[in-house]
């Protein structure tokens, strides 16, 4: 399973809350907090190709046309899914990762799909019905090993076209 994951800049490992300004880039590997969730992408035969990263404040800037790069991207490095998260309880990067994640599904036909926690609340009510948005603890919170193994588990069910029904009902909002 080819995987290609969104982060915000604090997730790249490029800044935090003070650079919410990053310029969109990427690179052809696993960057940043890749890392905290790798075990459980090897349990999934999943490897993640790409990393693509935006600052949440460049991206606000102009979600249409970042969303758009971002499925542009999507579109260049093939994957076989695109995982929008982990954004924990950054509500500008909960944004950022359903609209790119919905913009991802509409325009390159790639599953993509957002993961975060409920403190993103504008984020969830403004996409929760049109992207498949996953349940995960705030920063600090319990239950991230889950979380993060059913971010991977999830992402492997699209992959392998499995029904995600029951899977959705118990762990999306």
């Amino acid at each position: 399973m080819k995987v290609m994951m969104i982060f915000d800049q604090t997730q790249a490992g490029l800044g935090g809350k003070e650079s919410p300004d990053l310029p969109m880039g990427g690179k052809p590997m696993a960057i940043g907090s890749c890392g905290m969730f790798q075990r459980f992408m090897d349990q999934n035969d999943g490897k993640v190709i790409a990393t693509l990263w935006c600052g949440d404040g460049t991206f606000k800037e102009d979600t249409e046309k970042n969303a758009k790069k971002f499925a542009a991207m999507a579109k260049k490095f093939q994957p076989d899914v695109v995982i929008c998260g982990p954004c924990f309880n950054y509500a500008g990067y909960g944004l950022m990762a359903a609209k790119t994640a919905l913009t991802i599904n509409e325009l390159v036909g790639i599953p993509a799909f957002a993961i975060m926690s409920k403190e993103c609340e504008q984020a969830i009510e403004e996409y929760k019905d049109k992207v498949t948005i996953l349940k995960m603890p705030k920063k600090g919170g319990t239950g991230l090993n889950e979380a993060l193994s059913e971010m991977c588990q999830f992402a492997k069910m699209l992959v392998d076209k499995a029904d995600t029904t029951a899977f959705k009902a118990e762990h999306a909002y």
